[in-house]
């Protein structure tokens, strides 16, 4: 967990001020410090001098900085800006040139989230289900799905009015937060529309196609199915009469009838067979399924990975804005969906899977540019803000107010910090995480 932590913040950290020291130095300011870290007290992991910037690792990893001349930020207050500004400072410069120093952190954020995906799309997901393969049947409506209006069989052909080619853009967040749904029954169209209290749901299956081939694929020894005389190869066709569609259907059976017997109806060298089976207290038989579905996958190509990199990072930020909105009015629980570094750890696991650490990379690169686009003083928002107050007053704004907001911001910041930690750690000790 921790080194996949530090790895993970480590990139999207030094891409994040890679973006302010390289607008920086193109517009001819000076970076006296370029930091992994923070170097708090004036403690390093390591550093070397390059010209007119220090680079190195701090031991804090909170974040990171990049000290540049004129500015008042967390590295530097009004009295490094006593004399007369100088041509290679920040606040010599025109405004539309310290906004774009102030942007380019989280413009190298979404680049980089965009990069990720795109990756990790070719590289490990490599195809997608299509939409119209699925609708050939229609869905397979799960009880989450079932309690807002959608049966299986529906044919779900747009999302907020726009057709969507990948079957997964069904479980997308900006559906989990409240979406319109144009579902075919039947041969007519009419709209369902998610709840935005769907997240809550997130943890438990939404909707499935409707066909897959459920084979066992391996009988645990000594459970219900071995005893029963199931067997690896067998294909389940039915439950207590019930045809069996899908794997996770079987433990929508299975679960009310814990602790007690049902009759298994299974496909094996072309005859069916129904064997009795108890189920143990958790609702289960006891064996792994071979789950094959009988659909054309589409490959994803550069360009459609690209594109669907670009969608989902669009998706994703839209679907923060609607959580702090959330959050702001109370619906959404400010303690299950605040996380630390602790919660971003325990999201990595516990094993180096490379497909999941990028994946979280990705996500959490986007999520760092939009926290950081939010106009909280010390934030870059916050910078810009101020930048965008000047341009529009036309008045130059103090030293002073600077560094009294800078200061504010982040004492917020460190009481947000605290907080998260702190929750994060009661979690633990309780148990709820």
């Amino acid at each position: 967990m921790i080194l996949q932590l530090i790895l993970g913040l480590s990139l999207l950290v030094f891409v994040h001020e890679l973006g302010h020291f390289m607008a920086a130095k193109a517009f001819g300011m000076r970076v006296p410090k370029f930091f992994i870290f923070f170097d708090a007290w004036g403690k390093k992991i390591w550093s070397k001098q390059i010209g007119e910037t220090e680079y190195g690792i701090g031991w804090l990893p909170l974040g990171g900085y990049v000290q540049i001349s004129g500015m008042i930020d967390e590295t530097q207050d009004k009295s490094a800006l006593m004399g007369e500004p100088q041509p290679w400072e920040f606040r010599a410069k025109p405004a539309w040139q310290r906004f774009i120093v102030m942007i380019g952190g989280v413009v190298m954020n979404v680049i980089a989230g965009i990069f990720i995906f795109t990756l990790f799309l070719s590289v490990y997901e490599k195809e997608y289900l299509p939409t119209e393969q699925v609708n050939k049947e229609g869905i397979y409506a799960h009880e989450v799905a079932r309690k807002i209006g959608l049966q299986t069989g529906d044919k779900i052909t747009e999302i907020n009015g726009k057709p969507f080619a990948r079957f997964k853009d069904l479980t997308a967040t900006k559906v989990m937060f409240g979406a319109d749904l144009t579902v075919n029954r039947n041969g007519q169209n009419r709209v369902i529309t998610t709840p935005d209290t769907l997240y809550r749901q997130m943890r438990q299956p939404f909707v499935s196609p409707m066909y897959e081939n459920v084979a066992i694929a391996e009988v645990a020894g000594g459970s219900n199915a071995e005893k029963a005389g199931l067997q690896k190869g067998d294909r389940l066709v039915a439950i207590d009469s019930v045809k069996i569609d899908r794997f996770l259907q079987i433990g929508e059976i299975l679960k009310p009838k814990s602790n007690g017997q049902v009759q298994v109806t299974v496909e094996r060298n072309g005859q069916n067979l129904t064997l009795t089976s108890g189920v143990d207290e958790n609702g289960r038989l006891g064996f792994i399924p071979d789950i094959v579905l009988p659909y054309d996958f589409e490959p994803y190509n550069w360009g459609s990975a690209f594109h669907y990199s670009f969608k989902e990072g669009y998706d994703l930020i839209a679907s923060q804005i609607v959580a702090f909105r959330l959050m702001f009015t109370g619906r959404l629980s400010v303690s299950e969906n605040l996380a630390s570094p602790i919660a971003i750890a325990r999201i990595y696991g516990g094993t180096w899977d490379w497909k999941r650490f990028w994946r979280i990379t990705g996500l959490l690169s986007f999520v760092l540019a939009f926290m950081n686009i939010l106009p909280i003083p010390a934030l870059d928002g916050g910078h810009i803000m101020f930048i965008a107050i000047e341009t529009i007053t036309r008045r130059k704004i103090s030293d002073a107010v600077l560094e009294r907001a800078q200061m504010i911001g982040m004492a917020l910041l460190l009481c947000l910090m605290v907080y998260a930690f702190g929750n994060d750690i009661f979690k633990i000790f309780t148990g709820k995480f």
